[in-house]
């Protein structure tokens, strides 16, 4: 399935954000599998060894595919000296199992979760390790400080929680006092200073007042929209916290930049938006964005009263609240991203913002597919797996207690234990590989030690304001985190290949938009028409949920599923947006079958935003349901011209670009006559670049400079420069499309004639003027051509 659920172009969007990660684990996957008891190496370009929690030494470990599943040995690569391991393990050592038995099933989980057990009451700070060194086998004994078991609730009503904090607060007030302290990253720096704060300990509060100095007086011109979120929290938290007043001006001016800095539709990208109020670089991050919101309801909280923070999270609020219910929190502004339950930590984001916003219903979906992300899940994320992390138990925490404990028991714990440092301080254990990992050096104490402080509720991202989510029982909290389970990067359908069709047909029902996306991908697997009838029976039945997960199955299996496009075509007409959108789905992918369905799309489709959908999202979907599936297999013969052209023309309304560049796939298929009606809305969706989808909002503008200069259309010459905007994104596509439109055009495009050599200039001196010389010599052509021919070229105009 297409997790983004509509269209190529959406696909090879997530291709290229995963880019790096993907890339990385490439890297592993050529790695073989070492033997080092027989002689074997470490692989030439390993670059990723984990610290082995209070041991003090690291080890490498076999890794494929963002997982360490293969791996049944650790070859120790840093002994530090004074540490635990120091006077029993060298640098060249094989651990091969724990406790006297082989690792079995993945040396670094059960590592992990050794080091818990050796640190518990019962373990006694005894840790016995099968050892490989010298070419024979042997067993060594280390001996870790006792911190005690994690509780059922944990960091709840948890003793070993209390130690953890108390010594990782000390070690975080530690460094502050060494001198190349002030070079640490300014995130890291924020987090750590929220977790002094969260700790709450007087003796830390001087520390705590310098780094709120060099909090209020932060700038940066580059990445800003990154850094801002947690410092503006850290300050935000600070005065809260204090009441120190000395920070106020900083934070207001860093409030304001940030809020002033939002694009039009309520995002933020690397930076702040441009002068037309677009955003920046290539659009949306929600990554950035979602602590950027949080951190303005805060500063408000703190005192910050100004009608542009409040206008800011009200537009990121409802840009965001959109997804809950439907899947994660995209990486922009997107479909529900549906391979896992939470991306780079926005769920957990989200989490914590709709609790603050006081969004109860909101703030539960969200927390619990918190709840539900664990294991592999977790371990992943875009350049690192260090937002997935560091936000986990902030927005699990809005479930209560036993969902804390539940997923500190089922991964939280054995991860952490691994990561902390035998000074309580916390390293960046990162995704198995390291090379694209943006935050692989980084200091992680504060980021994981805000989730031990939560039971003192000193801050507002610690519990302050008391949540407003219902709490999850132990059996309640239990049931979702084995809803997380049956994903890995290695085998991602193995284990819901294996369940049964009454145990499939239940997941189809389940209220994780995840597992019933995984159910349905399952049963299409089967290839089984005797699951339609009873995927037929869910649609009709009174659940939500299910009704989503027939959708979804029906999607999945395509034209097997036609026997139900009558009941999909009463679905449209339901009250819930989703259920439509999905229904809508499902009806593009069983093909002709579901083509009587089109009159009705097209009139969906050309209704636009309301009052329910202010962002016209359904549109969204219907547009790549309709012009990326349906009719761009064929003619548009019989079609209603019409309804056709009201659709086409909403659809270039809306705020998208993505949405928009669907419709290229009409213009091919229309004669002059037919597009005729359609050309002022062409030309302004060339004109005036869409305010969202900023990634995708040339595709639109390119399709419609091309149908301008093909019917020869007088207004489309000007255009052809216009859009180039040579120092943004994806100039290289502007480029080739200008030039082919110029050449269209032939000589009626002569009054550009100044422009171009202008260009030309500009190329040529472009920071990029080496990969871009084959279009400098195009245009080089067309320039020659202007400048000697005499023809005569006939022009239409729009009016």
């Amino acid at each position: 399935m297409n997790p983004m659920h509509f269209g190529k172009i959406t696909t090879s969007f997530i291709a290229m954000c995963c880019l790096a990660t993907v890339v990385d684990a490439a890297k592993d996957d050529d790695m073989a599998l070492p033997d080092f008891t027989k002689g074997d190496t470490v692989p030439e370009g390993a670059t990723h060894d984990w610290n082995l929690g209070a041991t003090g030494a690291r080890g490498w470990i076999h890794s494929k595919r963002l997982e360490t599943s293969l791996a049944r040995q650790i070859y120790i690569t840093i002994v530090d000296k004074g540490a635990p391991a120091a006077a029993q393990l060298k640098v060249g050592d094989v651990i091969l199992g724990v406790f006297g038995k082989p690792f079995s099933y993945d040396a670094r989980v059960e590592f992990g979760k050794a080091l818990t057990q050796a640190e518990s009451k019962i373990g006694n700070g005894k840790l016995d390790l099968i050892v490989w060194r010298n070419g024979k086998q042997e067993d060594v004994t280390l001996k870790l400080p006792v911190l005690g078991d994690y509780s059922s609730t944990a960091p709840f009503d948890c003793e070993k929680s209390k130690r953890i904090l108390m010594q990782g607060c000390e070690a975080i007030a530690k460094n502050m006092l060494n001198e190349r302290y002030a070079k640490q990253g300014a995130i890291p720096r924020a987090l750590n200073a929220l977790a002094l704060l969260a700790g709450g300990q007087p003796e830390h509060l001087p520390l705590v007042k310098k780094e709120a100095e060099w909090a209020a007086n932060f700038s940066s011109d580059g990445m800003a929209t990154w850094y801002y979120g947690y410092v503006i929290t850290f300050l935000a938290e600070y005065q809260l916290a204090t009441g120190d007043e000395s920070v106020m001006p900083g934070l207001r001016r860093l409030a304001l930049e940030a809020a002033n800095g939002q694009s039009i539709v309520g995002t933020w990208s690397h930076g702040f938006a441009n002068a037309d109020g677009r955003a920046s670089a290539y659009g949306m991050m929600n990554s950035p964005g979602i602590p950027l919101t949080i951190s303005l309801i805060l500063s408000r909280k703190a005192g910050v009263d100004d009608p542009r923070i409040d206008r800011a999270i009200e537009l990121s609020l409802k840009l965001l609240r959109f997804y809950a219910g439907k899947g994660c929190v995209p990486y922009g502004d997107h479909a529900p991203w549906m391979q896992n339950h939470d991306s780079n930590g926005k769920n957990s984001m989200a989490a914590v913002l709709f609790n603050l916003a006081e969004e109860g219903e909101t703030a539960e979906f969200f927390s619990r597919m918190s709840l539900a992300c664990h294991g592999d899940e977790r371990n992943t994320g875009h350049t690192g797996n260090f937002w997935n992390i560091t936000w986990a138990l902030p927005g699990i925490v809005q479930s209560g207690p036993h969902a804390t404990g539940a997923w500190m028991a089922e991964f939280g714990g054995w991860y952490f234990d691994m990561a902390r440092r035998p000074d309580g301080s916390f390293l960046h254990q990162g995704p198995p590989s390291m090379t694209g990992d943006r935050t692989k050096n980084w200091d992680c104490s504060g980021a994981n030690l805000l989730a031990y402080a939560m039971p003192l509720k000193r801050l507002y991202i610690t519990g302050k304001k008391p949540t407003s989510v219902p709490q999850l029982t132990a059996e309640e909290a239990k049931s979702i985190v084995m809803d997380g389970r049956g994903w890995s990067n290695n085998n991602r359908n193995a284990a819901y290949d294996e369940l049964n069709k009454d145990e499939l047909m239940t997941r189809l029902q389940n209220w994780s938009p995840i597992v019933r996306t995984r159910a349905a991908q399952a049963i299409a697997r089967r290839k089984d028409s005797e699951y339609i009838p009873y995927i037929i029976e869910l649609l009709e039945g009174p659940s939500l949920f299910a009704r989503y997960g027939a959708c979804s199955a029906l999607a999945e299996l395509k034209e097997s599923a036609a026997p139900a496009v009558p009941l999909l075509r009463k679905t449209l007409k339901h009250d819930d947006l989703w259920l439509r959108c999905e229904a809508a789905r499902a009806l593009a992918n069983i093909g002709n079958d579901a083509m009587v369905a089109l009159p009705e799309l097209l009139t969906m489709l050309a209704k636009g935003p309301s009052d329910e959908d202010p962002r016209a999202m359904e549109q969204r979907f219907l547009s790549f349901a309709i012009f990326d599936q349906m009719l761009k297999r064929g003619s548009l013969d019989g079609i209603d011209q019409a309804l056709l052209r009201e659709a086409i023309t909403a659809t270039l309304k809306n705020e998208d670009g993505r949405s928009r560049g669907t419709v290229s796939n009409m213009y091919g298929k229309l004669s002059y006559e037919e597009i005729k009606p359609l050309l002022p809305v062409v030309y302004d969706a060339v004109k005036t670049p869409a305010p969202s989808g900023i990634m995708f909002a040339g595709q639109i503008r390119l399709a419609g400079l091309r149908v301008l200069s093909q019917h020869k259309i007088r207004e489309g010459i000007p255009l052809c420069v216009e859009i180039l905007e040579l120092d943004k994104w994806g100039k290289k596509d502007r480029l080739k499309g200008c030039i082919a439109a110029i050449k269209n055009y032939g000589a009626a495009a002569k009054p550009l004639l100044p422009q171009l050599k202008q260009i030309e200039q500009d190329l040529l001196k472009h920071r990029e003027a080496k990969s871009l010389m084959e279009y400098t010599r195009k245009l080089r052509e067309i320039i020659a051509y202007l400048e000697t021919t005499d023809e005569k070229i006939e022009l239409r105009s729009i009016k």
